[in-house]
Formats: C-alpha cells, sequence, structure tokens
C-alpha cells in the first residue's frame, strides 16, 4: 500500500483541484472561520489567561473547534483525549478563581509527541506493535509541561520509531503538509509542526536525532529548536549519555519556542548530561542589540547539494540577517559516518528486541539500522569516538571566530507525500534513506544548539527554513538571534485550512 493510500484508509478527504499552492487558498474554510483566540500566539494567550481576560475552557473549546475544521485534512492529531482536557481546564479555571495558576504555561493546549510516553494515553510510536499501548507513566518531559499548567489533548503524529523525515506510519496513516496537501510535513515531528501550523496547537514538543525538530519546522514555516544535550533531560532512557538526541519545543514563533523550553529545561538528577541552569533563564525577555555581531554564512554548508529553489529562498535573506555576515565554510570530513555508527547503535539498543520478536510487523529502515548497529565492532566505536572528537574541537575553533553559523535547514523542500524519501538533489544521488538531511545531521554530531526559523517560500509557494546555530551550550543566544532575525524578516503567509 502506498503512503498515500495509508493516509486515505484514514479517511483524509482532499480534492486536488481545489488547492493553489502561490496563494495559500485550500479546500475548506476561509481565514475568518479560525477561532479569534487560536489567531493569538501562546504568550499572548498566557497573558489573556494571568490577567483573567479569557479562562481556559474558552481556549481549549476555541482549539478543539479549531481540530474539528482542519485535522481531517491533514491528519496531524492522531489520538484525543477530551474528557480529561476539559476536565484539566476545569481544574485549571478553578485554580485562577483562587488567584493560584498552575505553571508558565497555565492553561495553554498541547499536544504530545507520539514517541512520548503519556500516562493513560495511547502511545503507539507509529507502530502497530503498540497500537493499543496505554504507559503507566510519562516521560519526563510530558510531566514538566503538565506541571507547568499545560493542557493535554492528546498525540501528534510520527513516522514509525520516528525513523526518517517523512510523517506516515501503518497505524494512523500519512501527516499532509497544509501549505501543500500533496507534499510531507517532514518529521519527525511532524504531526506537532502541522498542528502549530494551522493553529490546532498554540505550542507542541518533540524530538531531534538527525533533524526531527528541525526539518518539520522548516517545511511547515514554525520554529523548531533543537538544544543543547543535556538542556532537556531525557528520562527514562536506557541511552542517558546518547548526545545526539534530544527532546524540544516548537512553536509558530520564537516567543512562544522559549516559553515552552522554559517549562521544559532545567536539570534532573537522574540524568548525567543534565545541564546545570533552570528553565526560567528563557522566560527572559529575547531582544538583544546583534550590530557587532560576526556571522558565518554558509548557504551551500559542508558543499552538499542543495535544490536551486532553496538556495534562493535562503540567499534573499542575507540582507535582512542580524550582525556583519561572512561566507564561511566547515569541512565535516568523518563527521557523516560518525553518525551513522551512533545512530545505528542508539536503534540497536531501543528496537533490536522489537526486531527478534516483530521483525514482519517493522519497516524496512528501521529493521536496517538496528542490523548496522549489531554489525558494529568495537573498534569501529573507538575510531568513531576519536573522529568525533577531533571534529568537535575542530568546530570549536571555528564557531569561536563567529557569534553564530547560519545555513538552510533541508537540502530540498517539501516532496511529494508518496515518496518515503528523497533519492537524488541536483544530480547527486543519496546512499542512504536520510543523506538527504545531512545539513541537520552534521550539526547533531557537534552537540550545538540549532534553531530552525521561516525563512519564506519557494516560487510554488513551499516553505524552507533557516538554521542558526550557537555555540556550545549558548542556547539563550541562539533564540535571541532567531528572535532578531525574526522581526528583521516580518510577518509570513499561513496555510488556509
Amino acid at each position: 500500500m502506498s503512503i498515500s493510500s495509508v493516509a486515505d484508509s484514514r479517511r483524509i478527504r482532499y480534492r486536488r483541484g481545489m488547492l493553489t499552492r502561490r496563494g495559500f487558498v485550500a479546500a475548506g474554510l476561509a481565514a475568518a472561520q479560525v477561532p479569534e483566540l487560536c489567531r493569538k500566539s501562546a504568550v499572548e494567550l498566557r497573558a489573556l489567561l494571568r490577567a483573567k481576560k479569557v479562562s481556559a475552557r474558552e481556549v481549549l473549546d476555541a482549539h478543539w473547534k479549531r481540530i474539528e475544521q482542519v485535522n481531517p485534512k491533514v491528519n496531524a492529531i492522531v489520538t484525543l483525549v477530551e474528557d480529561r482536557a476539559r476536565a484539566a481546564a476545569a481544574t485549571a479555571d478553578e485554580a485562577a478563581a483562587k488567584g493560584r495558576f498552575l505553571g508558565v504555561l497555565h492553561g495553554l493546549p498541547v499536544a504530545h509527541k507520539d514517541l512520548q510516553d503519556t500516562k493513560g494515553i495511547r502511545t503507539t510510536y507509529g507502530s502497530p506493535i503498540f497500537k493499543d499501548h496505554v504507559p503507566a507513566s510519562s516521560t519526563l518531559a510530558v510531566e514538566r509541561i503538565q506541571g507547568a499548567g499545560a493542557i493535554c489533548i492528546g498525540k501528534t503524529n510520527v513516522p514509525e520509531f520516528g525513523a526518517g523525515s517523512q510523517t506516515f506510519n501503518p497505524v494512523f496513516g500519512a501527516t499532509r503538509n497544509p501549505f501543500d496537501l500533496t507534499k510531507t510535513c517532514g518529521g519527525s515531528s511532524g504531526g506537532a509542526a502541522v498542528a502549530l501550523a494551522t493553529r490546532m496547537l498554540p505550542i507542541a514538543d518533540g524530538s531531534d536525532t538527525g533533524g526531527s525538530l528541525r526539518n518539520p519546522a522548516a517545511f511547515c514555516s514554525v520554529t523548531g529548536f533543537r538544544s543543547s544535550p543535556g538542556r532537556v533531560p531525557r528520562w527514562p532512557t536506557g541511552g542517558s549519555w546518547n548526545t545526539i538526541s534530544v527532546t524540544g519545543p516548537l512553536g509558530r514563533s520564537v516567543a512562544d519556542t522559549a516559553l515552552l523550553l522554559s517549562a521544559m529545561a532545567g536539570p534532573d538528577p537522574r540524568v548525567p548530561l543534565s545541564i546545570h541552569e533552570p528553565g526560567s533563564l528563557f522566560a527572559r525577555p529575547l531582544d538583544r542589540d546583534f550590530r557587532t555581531a560576526r556571522i558565518a554564512w554558509s548557504p551551500r554548508f559542508a558543499n552538499l547539494p542543495y535544490a536551486k529553489s532553496v538556495l534562493e529562498v535562503i540567499e534573499k535573506r542575507r540582507s535582512i540577517i542580524p550582525g556583519r555576515t561572512e561566507d564561511a565554510q566547515f569541512d565535516f570530513e568523518d563527521g557523516g559516518e560518525t553518525f551513522k555508527v551512533y545512530r545505528a547503535l542508539s536503534f540497536y539498543q531501543q528496537h533490536e528486541a522489537k526486531v527478534q520478536r516483530h521483525r514482519t510487523l517493522i519497516k524496512d529502515t528501521v529493521i536496517q539500522e538496528v542490523e548496522a548497529g549489531a554489525r558494529i565492532t568495537g573498534p569501529q566505536i573507538a575510531e568513531a569516538e576519536a573522529k568525533r572528537s577531533k571534529m568537535y574541537a575542530r568546530f570549536g575553533q571555528f564557531m569561536a571566530q563567529y557569534d553564530f553559523l547560519v545555513l538552510p535547514v533541508t537540502q530540498v523542500p517539501p516532496f511529494s507525500i508518496d515518496q518515503p524519501f528523497v533519492t537524488e538533489i541536483e544530480g547527486t544521488k543519496m546512499d542512504s534513506y536520510i543523506d538527504w538531511m545531512k545539513s541537520c545531521w552534521y550539526i547533531t554530531i557537534t552537540g550545538h544548539p540549532a534553531i530552525s526559523v521561516p525563512a519564506g517560500f519557494t516560487a510554488d509557494g513551499l516553505p524552507i527554513g533557516l538554521q542558526i546555530v550557537g555555540r556550545h551550550n549558548d542556547d539563550w543566544g541562539v533564540l535571541q538571534f532567531a528572535h532578531a532575525f525574526e522581526k528583521a524578516r516580518g510577518p509570513l503567509a499561513e496555510p488556509i485550512l
């Protein structure tokens, strides 16, 4: 069954002839029918809730209406818990009536990525093996978001076990790009990015190994932040020392993304990589003067192949980049192979037992990663560690010359929803299902914080993202610089669904 057939089996109704890309006019509702509260940013909603000018129930009602309007077209939110959400909103309003607010996210609707365990709520990981799985506990990230007062409304769609940057699976089908329903939304946090872009949610969580926060954010014209490893502690996990996978926030703006990060970040004694700074650091004002900043400008980063349409959008933004841009290039040498070693080991650790028991129910790319992990030898691991250490030192020296590095998020624009992954870019063949994402996972292997911010649209109306990379652990600086770029860029068109 094709990807689109899987999606069609979930009754995603779409008529190709009713979409015009450039005008972002799609089958369905006019912009005027977006509930007023859904037009507000998370920061604005938080202020209204704090001032008691609106209730958590009203905010939830507005977003629930929007979900009913839009979700059947895009298939972004795959599990809904209406009774639970309404009970939580009532609790939030009762607390507010007594002058008590439940946290920095008080009353804001959220849906958690379907790779994150949620206590009492179905969590499938996009796998038929777990299609009826209901965890007995939540991950630390979920606990922190809900503990900060957010109202959980359900789960967002993912690729099976998060493998690949195209959001489809045999349980729920495919999630469609709201700017062109024939295209992918990216992944693996694809459902989260689409839910934000269509204003079904004001905030959403995600995770990133090879680009899973940044890629869907770029494809859906929202913001996704891959924070430094340990900024948002990952627990429980069998890989406490894993530095290639992080959990992080998405939002429609940098300010909304920072707000969510303020609830997610902060140390945890069970996690050895925890950064010992409180999440409250990210609740400060984002404004900063970057006129003297030195920026490494690298639209053809690492000499990778990029689609011409991507480069056209990125190059047009150079004139508004805050600070002084300088053409720069960095040679990653063996960084790519090093990433693949760590990725395969991670898949082996997480999924080898599942492949042994349920091989016929697991997609090929996951099996390939597990088998690659099984073949890796001790000397290969030692070599990968040595190469990564050398590369990190070189990248640190490179970044010491600049305040930030700027490059494209993705090497291609959103592609067909019927295509599992990109096999060729401007005549260059891709060797694996993730090679088209090197502009993201080369940055992953450095361990540096990186954010995807909307840059604009191709001539066909497809979103393109700008990637901003900061120095080691300078998450706050990345957010501030992204905020400055966002202000210089101005508002962008949104999908109309």
